[in-house]
């Protein structure tokens, strides 16, 4: 006998009236499965209902025949009934189970023939729905940058988009490890920063720049910072002068040497501020022209910078830089992405909305987005919608022929219900008619 787990895994037997074992509600069902379950029990519970009374109907109507000839019509339309339930009780039983636990040839016919039907629904689907021309039609319609420019436009939407990619940028920063992310920025900075030679490239930027008179705005910056400490800490200045005058000069000899020095200098300094071709000017662009040109070319030069370069830049420190610039960063980003009112989430906000807006109102853009998704998903389908489709066929192999047995009558055993309803239904009519045809052949010879 065929036998079903009820949901304290006891082993109950088939009813033979109803066509199924008792169904097991599994823990995982959704609603729905569980709202489907009830309606197909209930249907069943109608149908064997019907089976029955048909039973009781032939009982009687057989046991009364003798007395009451016109009962001989109920008894035929009974007898039909009956026998149109029972072939149609097998008939949908038949598809998912033995009927009665017997064995008979062409029945069980899904869990038999599950990987036969797996593959036919994997290949129907690859057919029918993963084809080029069903894909790019559907996308063309639907205008998929229209609508999602319309969703992000919703201020609401926005934000819940941004709160997601906020948890999703805080959940990969956290997942990454720190100490590749140190090794990855170490290296790169070796790569880029360390490996090349400094001076060489020092050189062309600095040539360029003081060809171009870049240089000029930080010269008129030192001397205006020179004219300024002179004027305010003439003391200072005069003080710097008196210490380098010998001691035995009389003390005002030191204040007119001192005054004098100071007034020299001024001079000097405002001149060089006030003229451009000041010859101190003029020392200036050739000495740092010099300086790049060694920079470049000079293998003394070069040699100097590098080995400043590898006192600044050790592997201790350039390990250390590595790690506070990774450090920095993370914490920066994670402050920034939980605090809704930071500058990184509104402008994520800003930019999403600023996106939504120009795919509403930029048609040219749009299309070019839909046509390029529609290239997209057309390649994929044209490349590997056999491996999509096998998803199917593999995931219904997967499954056991009982549970897939059950999963299909769950979903359709409803209506199949049906067939054994208008079965009763036909049958008693038929037999009533074949029954009714026959007394008037009959009557007739």
């Amino acid at each position: 006998m065929a036998q079903s787990r009820t949901p304290g895994n006891e082993q109950v037997a088939p009813d033979p009236t109803s066509g199924s074992t008792t169904e097991t509600a599994s823990p995982a069902e959704s609603p729905n499965d569980q709202a489907r379950r009830t309606a197909l029990r209930s249907m069943k519970r109608l149908a064997a209902g019907l089976l029955a009374l048909m039973a009781v109907i032939f009982t009687v109507s057989f046991a009364l025949q003798e007395s009451y000839p016109w009962l001989e019509y109920v008894r035929a339309a009974a007898e039909g009934g009956m026998v149109g339930a029972i072939a149609d009780w097998f008939a949908v039983t038949a598809l998912f189970r033995y009927p009665l636990g017997l064995k008979i040839p062409h029945t069980n016919i899904i869990a038999n023939r599950k990987d036969e039907i797996g593959a036919s629904l994997g290949e129907f689907v690859e057919t029918n729905f993963l084809s080029e021309t069903v894909i790019r039609g559907k996308l063309e319609s639907m205008q998929p940058s229209r609508r999602l420019g319309a969703w992000l436009t919703t201020t609401s939407n926005a934000e819940r988009l941004t709160d997601e990619l906020a948890v999703a940028g805080q959940g990969l920063l956290n997942l990454l490890g720190d100490d590749a992310i140190k090794n990855l920025i170490e290296s790169v900075a070796r790569e880029h920063l360390v490996k090349p030679e400094w001076g060489p490239s020092l050189g062309k930027v600095g040539e360029r720049l003081v060809t171009s008179g870049q240089q000029h705005a930080a010269v008129d910056l030192l001397l205006d910072r020179a004219d300024g400490w002179l004027r305010a800490h003439p003391e200072a200045f005069g003080r710097v002068v008196s210490q380098r005058l010998p001691t035995w000069l009389p003390g005002f000899v030191d204040k007119l040497v001192d005054d004098k020095a100071y007034r020299e200098v001024l001079a000097f300094v405002a001149s060089a501020r006030n003229d451009r071709r000041h010859p101190v000017r003029k020392a200036l662009d050739e000495y740092l022209s010099e300086v790049m040109h060694d920079l470049q070319y000079e293998s003394a030069m070069i040699a100097k910078v590098e080995n400043l370069k590898d006192e600044i830049l050790d592997n201790a420190k350039l390990r250390e830089f590595a790690g506070d610039t990774w450090e920095a960063v993370k914490a920066s980003l994670i402050e920034a992405l939980s605090d809704p009112t930071s500058a990184l989430r509104v402008g994520i906000r800003s930019t999403l909305s600023d996106v939504g807006e120009r795919l509403t109102t930029d048609g040219a853009l749009g299309s070019r987005i839909d046509r390029w998704l529609a290239d997209t998903a057309s390649y994929v389908v044209a490349n590997y919608r056999h491996e999509i489709a096998g998803v199917i066929t593999e995931t219904v192999e997967r499954w056991p022929a009982e549970e897939t047995a059950a999963k299909i009558e769950l979903q359709v055993g409803r209506d199949l219900q049906f067939i054994r309803i208008n079965g009763t239904v036909v049958g008693a009519l038929a037999g009533l008619a074949i029954f009714t045809l026959a007394h008037a052949v009959a009557a007739l010879f």
